[in-house]
């Protein structure tokens, strides 16, 4: 268990034989664990929560760059009062119509660094660890009291990014 004030999630992935678009997206929940509305849905087409707190820098549809080609930033301080948990996801666009997994990738991963001490708290191998997948829960972020804690998860599927909306709404 982690204490958190603001963090960074990063995603990176290779192509490796076939083009594969993987995103990263973020739930912020209520005490009843559904989002506290859609707006608190922060993805590809969100890129904002209406308190602020979490911002995606973009969609990258190519995994093309150095790095992480997907950002999310957290400032944990700044969430509306209601949050009691943000879950944190990474997803491959249209996968089950494409026949995609993590496995058919290089290279792929997901990250989560504290910004303060600039030290990577955990990062995942999608194309080891979750090979047969498409989607996963990577991690989640809970509140107590009014501190911040982080929780690795590791929870891989086959669903695709609407099967993650479908468990929060």
């Amino acid at each position: 268990m982690t204490k958190l004030n603001k963090v960074m999630v990063g995603l990176g992935w290779e192509q490796s034989r076939i083009s594969v678009d993987l995103d990263a997206s973020v739930f912020i929940l209520g005490a009843n664990y559904k989002l506290i509305s859609d707006e608190f849905f922060v993805f590809y087409n969100n890129l904002k929560s209406p308190d602020g707190s979490v911002q995606h820098t973009g969609d990258n549809r190519s995994g093309i760059g150095e790095d992480d080609d997907e950002i999310i930033l957290l400032n944990l301080e700044n969430t509306h009062p209601n949050a009691q948990q943000l879950v944190i996801c990474v997803s491959i666009h249209e996968a089950v119509n494409r026949g995609h997994n993590f496995g058919l990738l290089k290279d792929a991963y997901i990250r989560v660094v504290d910004v303060e001490t600039k030290q990577e708290i955990v990062k995942y191998d999608l194309d080891v660890s979750h090979n047969a997948d498409n989607a996963v829960v990577f991690a989640k972020i809970k509140k107590s009291g009014n501190e911040w804690y982080f929780y690795a998860e590791s929870e891989g599927q086959i669903t695709e990014l609407q099967g993650l909306v479908d468990r929060y709404v």
